[in-house]
């Protein structure tokens, strides 16, 4: 197994769980059309400094491929993931 060494560790500002439910920001599949927006997801795999999430819905690269195993990595600093955001319906 390669141990990567650092300077100082990074310190990621949202701790990710394998198994926990988040957003990402992603080309993906709504209904019929391709749209670009926040969609669920669930992480998959943590390691050093990259997050794994898969997907319900059909995901793409930026180039436009289609992912087939509906995974996306992304690193822990990205502002294209979040955790689930709960939606307030108090009137």
């Amino acid at each position: 197994m390669t141990v990567n060494s650092f300077i100082r560790p990074p310190e990621p500002e949202i701790d990710f769980r394998v198994g926990e439910p988040i957003e990402a920001l992603c080309d993906h599949d709504q209904g019929t059309e391709r749209v670009r927006d926040w969609v669920e997801g669930v992480v998959v795999q943590v390691d050093n400094k990259l997050v794994a999430v898969q997907f319900n819905n059909n995901v793409f690269l930026t180039e436009g491929w289609m992912v087939p195993d509906r995974i996306l990595w992304f690193p822990f600093q990205s502002k294209n993931i979040r955790p689930v955001q709960e939606i307030n319906l108090d009137y």
